[in-house]
């Protein structure tokens, strides 16, 4: 399985790409948001881990570009936030198809395990 991990701190990229690694994943890795879109546009991934809070082209910004460009629908995206994003912002953002789950940070590293074998 591939997964793109999108965070622009990076030691979570890191420890994420090293943790799942281990356990038998393919990694990349994004510390910009407009990186992850051309990534996400030019290869293909079976999960992307995406950080909203990204300064110049955040998570959302990413999320937007796909689907105006109908790509949104290809992917399965994990939305990770540190932020106190609304919960009715939450549920606008997981609705959309494609958005997989939202999790807050700190992440549990088995969690994020959990979903990505349902």
């Amino acid at each position: 399985m591939k997964i793109l991990i999108v965070d622009d701190n990076v030691d979570i990229t890191e420890m994420f790409s090293k943790y799942l690694s281990l356990k038998g994943y393919e990694c990349a890795i994004s510390n910009t948001g407009q990186n992850a879109l051309n990534m996400i546009k030019n290869q293909s991934f079976d999960y992307v881990i995406l950080d909203m809070a990204m300064p110049e082209f955040g998570g959302l910004d990413v999320i937007k570009s796909l689907e105006k460009e109908d790509l949104l629908k290809n992917n399965k995206i994990i939305i990770l936030t540190a932020s106190s994003i609304s919960n009715v912002d939450i549920e606008n953002i997981t609705k959309k198809q494609g958005v997989t789950t939202f999790l807050k940070k700190p992440v549990q590293l088995s969690e994020l395990l959990q979903v990505m074998s349902n």
